[in-house]
This record gives structure tokens, C-alpha cells and sequence, in this order.
């Protein structure tokens, strides 16, 4: 796969980014401790027809903070996602959003309506968009997975993570010939990250759920096909649908179709993203400039 790298410089960090392929600009904010690598067998699929660009999330891999003890706030990702498009378009981008990154993706959306033609949230990790019982509960949840990794480890906190978010702990449903995703220390560190500070931002998120109704931005609220229906993350996606009067979309997979169902879940975004969501835009180069997209080429690896 031939990508283009960069690194922008934010308030507190350095993002480092990518992009590959070619078409109306989709940005993908992945879920948990993935960064920009983590969609790579999704990315491909998707690359023939639009520019797709991935990031590091701030305190993730390549990703660069001024502080790395401060901790981070839900408007601090979705005020990086406002200027990493800033700096790659002057259209609308198309986004997806997956579990923390759908969160990301309702307060960009807020914030910055005119950067966002249309929000994919696929199982949204915002407990505030739940009656105040569930909040609470949930809240507590995530809380109590911070002070059991903190006591016993993340070998401890993985099992305990995929319960609370409905994820299969076998692995066994996905599709074949993915791209090995092994536990590096890359990735050790950035679970540290994520369930240290990530999972705080959630906790404390003030995301304003009833200002979603008269956003500009399409949003599309969607669920894992296999995700159980008791979980919070499917609980808040089902109330992001009741709260915008929307059907509730059904992806591959389960909370994390988009790595471990790649193929179908191109065909289904492809699908979901509509003919409205293909204008023809203008994109950033490296140096600033604005033009044409630049043709690339990516292949499945």
C-alpha cells in the first residue's frame, strides 16, 4: 500500500497522519489503543475511491505530546480532528467513527458542522447519551476497568474490557488473510494510553446529546451485527438512533467489524456513504497547496 505521512502540530502534540488513496476525503477514527495502522486492511479496500486518511490519536504511536502525563478531554480529539481536516481540505469530509473515534466524531460534528458532510458512528462509547441509571452504571464501569489495570495488569483488563464492550474474546469471527495485528510494545504502551487517560475523557465527556438534533452534519448511527444487545456501547448507539429519529444501521461484525471484517465492511460503508457523499473536491498537498487529488495507488500487502 503507497501512503502519503505527515505530522501536524496542535495545541499539547504532533499528530502524525496518512493518507492513501483517491476521492472525496474520509477521515477514520478508530476505536481504543488503534492508530493510524490499525485500519489497514480496511483503508485498502476503500482507497480506489476515496482519500483516506488515518491518524495516530494524540498520546498514541507516532503521535507526539508535549506533556505525556497530562491527561486529555473529548473536545482536545475532536478539536484535532478540526484541524487535521483543516490542513488536508477545504470541502466537507466524510467521517467514520468507531467507539471512541464516534464520540470524537458527535463533538467535531458540533463543533465544526461545515468540515463534516456526513458522520458514520458506529457504537458510540458515550454513556451520556443514556437515561441518568445507565449513565451512572456505566460510568462506573469504565472506572472500575482503570482501577483493575492499574491493580492486576492489562492481561487482567482485556478480558474485562471485551465484556464490557460486547467484543467475541476468542477472536474467532473474522475474516481470513487479515493483516497480523500482534501485542507489540508499540501497542502495550498504547493501551496504556487509552485506559489511563482515554477512558477518563470518556467518564468526564460533557457532550451536549441534544444539540445533535439540529447538527448539519448527516449522522449515521450504527451497530455491530453481532454485538450483544445488552452492552452500552450498542445501548448508546440504539439511543443515538431514538434521539435523532434514525434507523439503526447494522455493520459486519461486531464493536470492532471494521478490523475484523474489512471486506464486508467496505461493501456496507460504500453502501451507507451515499451518491450525495461523492463531490468532487480539492485537497492539500504537503506544501500547503491546494489542487486536484494526487493519483495513488493502494493495493491490498
Amino acid at each position: 500500500m503507497s501512503v502519503t505521512t505527515g505530522t501536524l502540530d496542535v495545541p499539547g502534540a504532533a499528530l502524525h497522519y496518512q493518507v492513501c488513496g483517491t476521492g472525496p476525503m474520509l477521515l477514520i477514527s478508530q476505536s481504543g489503543e488503534g492508530d493510524a495502522d490499525r485500519s489497514h486492511d480496511l483503508v485498502a479496500r476503500l482507497a480506489d475511491s476515496y482519500a483516506v486518511v488515518t491518524y495516530d490519536r494524540r498520546g498514541l504511536s507516532r503521535s507526539r505530546l508535549v506533556d505525556p502525563t497530562r491527561g486529555v478531554t473529548m473536545d482536545e480529539h475532536a478539536d484535532d480532528v478540526h484541524r487535521l481536516l483543516a490542513a488536508l481540505t477545504d470541502e466537507p469530509a466524510l467521517m467514520l467513527g468507531c467507539s471512541l473515534g464516534a464520540v470524537i466524531g458527535l463533538h467535531a460534528a458540533l463543533a465544526h458542522p461545515e468540515q463534516l458532510r456526513t458522520l458514520v458512528a458506529h457504537e458510540p462509547v458515550a454513556p451520556g447519551l443514556l437515561p441518568d441509571e445507565l449513565r451512572a452504571r456505566h460510568e462506573l464501569e469504565l472506572a472500575e476497568l482503570q482501577d483493575l489495570y492499574a491493580r492486576a495488569g492489562l492481561g487482567a483488563t482485556l478480558p474485562a474490557i471485551a465484556r464490557t464492550l460486547g467484543i467475541d474474546p476468542t477472536g474467532a469471527d473474522r475474516e481470513d488473510d487479515l493483516t497480523p495485528q500482534p501485542m507489540t510494545a508499540q501497542r502495550v504502551t498504547n493501551f496504556d494510553h487509552f485506559i489511563r487517560h482515554d477512558f477518563s475523557a470518556i467518564v468526564h465527556d460533557t457532550l451536549d446529546t441534544a444539540a445533535l438534533r439540529d447538527v448539519s452534519t448527516r449522522i449515521v448511527p450504527a451497530t455491530g451485527r453481532t454485538t450483544p444487545r445488552a452492552v452500552f456501547d450498542h445501548l448508546a448507539a440504539a439511543a443515538l438512533a431514538t434521539l435523532l429519529d434514525l434507523r439503526l444501521q447494522e455493520a459486519p461484525g461486531g464493536h470492532n467489524g471494521n478490523t475484523t471484517h474489512p471486506r464486508a465492511y467496505a461493501r456496507w460503508l460504500r453502501e451507507t456513504l451515499d451518491p450525495l457523499d461523492r463531490p468532487v473536491g480539492t485537497r492539500r498537498g504537503p506544501d500547503g497547496s491546494v489542487g486536484p487529488d494526487p493519483e495513488r495507488v493502494c493495493a491490498v500487502s
